[in-house]
């Protein structure tokens, strides 16, 4: 494990799915953890109880990431509560799988609103602490159609480059203050927002990957946790497939 003693961390979207396996992993390694949440409180509220059975420190926070007034105002409820912020998880997301020809105007707003907007409000609001930081951390979380493209998701492969870009931005301009940011794009994930999809094509998928599985939430976490721990120092602006080897360039 990664030793994060001392430091804390949000993580957007950090109570289902991804989210929580990053949270759960951080908390381990010794973060205080902000478990975001937008309409899942339960999800949050389970895995800081989790977290504490076990020993460590998390609270749950709600916020819309694509509100940037909601999300200035929990950064300061982080700071109040903790008086610090170290790590950055961009995890929050919205993903709808449709033919870009059948898509809307109103579509591509909700996707790029949460998957774009959420990540500059969160960088934005959450830069002065990273960099008081001297240390601090930005890991966005994306899906590999970022880098690839991928049929059927036009609008949140766009949505997530323009991330990949203010990652690579963020590097430049943060990292004389010592913040690292990277993007991890990702394979399909057995907790996949569309679940149904996945389990009608699952045969197919599978063949896709050169290991023959989907990843899991246990993939991901640990280079998350080597992203934002002192090992992880001098790598900055990297984007990091982890995916099975779904795509290899």
């Amino acid at each position: 494990m990664f030793d994060l003693q001392g430091r804390v961390a949000l993580v957007t979207g950090g109570g289902r799915d991804v989210g929580a396996g990053i949270s759960r992993t951080l908390a381990a390694c010794g973060a205080t953890v902000a478990v975001n949440y937008h309409g899942s409180k339960a999800d949050a509220e389970d895995m800081v109880a989790e977290i504490g059975k076990a020993g460590g420190k998390a609270k749950a926070y709600q916020a819309d990431v694509s509100d940037a007034d909601a999300v200035r105002q929990l950064v300061a409820a982080i700071q109040a509560d903790f008086g610090r912020l170290d790590i950055l998880v961009n995890n929050a997301g919205l993903v709808f799988r449709k033919r870009f020809i059948e898509t809307t105007p109103e579509e591509w707003k909700k996707q790029i609103d949460t998957c774009l907007y959420g990540a500059l409000n969160c960088c934005h609001s959450a830069g002065p602490l990273l960099e008081a930081s001297g240390r601090g951390r930005i890991v966005s979380i994306m899906g590999d159609s970022s880098r690839v493209g991928e049929s059927g998701l036009a609008l949140a492969a766009a949505a997530r480059a323009g991330t990949i870009a203010l990652m690579k931005s963020l590097a430049r301009e943060w990292g004389r203050s010592g913040v690292t940011a990277n993007s991890l794009a990702l394979g399909l994930i057995e907790t996949a927002h569309d679940k149904a999809w996945v389990g009608a094509n699952r045969d197919k998928l599978v063949e896709a990957y050169a290991i023959r599985r989907l990843g899991l939430p246990s993939d991901v976490a640990p280079m998350v946790a080597l992203l934002a721990s002192d090992a992880g120092a001098w790598i900055t602006g990297q984007v990091i497939s982890i995916n099975g080897g779904y795509s290899m360039v």
